[in-house]
C-alpha cells in the first residue's frame, strides 16, 4: 500500500466517523498523527524508548527522543515525584574584607 493510498484510506475513515464524532471533521488527521499518536500512547504506558523507535522503523533511538520532549503530562509526574531539598539555602554574604576591598576599585 502506498504512502497516497494510506492517506486517502484514512481521509475516508475521518469523514465516516465524522458523521458519529463532528469534531473529527475540523481537524487535520494524517498517517502521521496516528503515527506520533500510537507512539505518545506506548510512551506513557511504559513501553522503552528503544522498542517504540523499532516500532516506529527508526534507525536510531535517538530520532524518537523528540516524543519524549513532547510529552509535558510525563513532565508532569516528574515534577510531582520531586521533593525540597532538605538543606536550607542561605544567601551569600561576603565578607567585610571583600566588601572594603570592592569599595576601593
Amino acid at each position: 500500500m502506498t504512502r497516497t493510498n494510506v492517506a486517502l484510506r484514512l481521509a475516508l475513515a475521518v469523514q465516516s466517523a465524522s458523521g458519529t464524532y463532528p469534531d473529527l471533521a475540523k481537524r487535520h488527521i494524517s498517517p502521521h498523527t496516528l503515527r506520533h499518536t500510537t507512539a505518545m500512547h506506548l510512551l506513557q504506558a511504559g513501553v522503552d524508548i528503544s522498542v517504540i523507535a523499532l516500532w516506529l522503523g527508526h534507525e536510531s533511538p535517538v530520532t524518537t527522543h523528540h516524543y519524549v520532549e513532547a510529552d509535558l503530562t510525563m513532565k508532569e509526574q516528574a515534577l510531582a515525584r520531586l521533593q525540597q531539598p532538605d538543606a536550607k539555602i542561605q544567601r551569600y554574604r561576603a565578607p567585610d574584607s571583600l566588601i572594603d576591598f570592592l569599595k576601593t576599585l
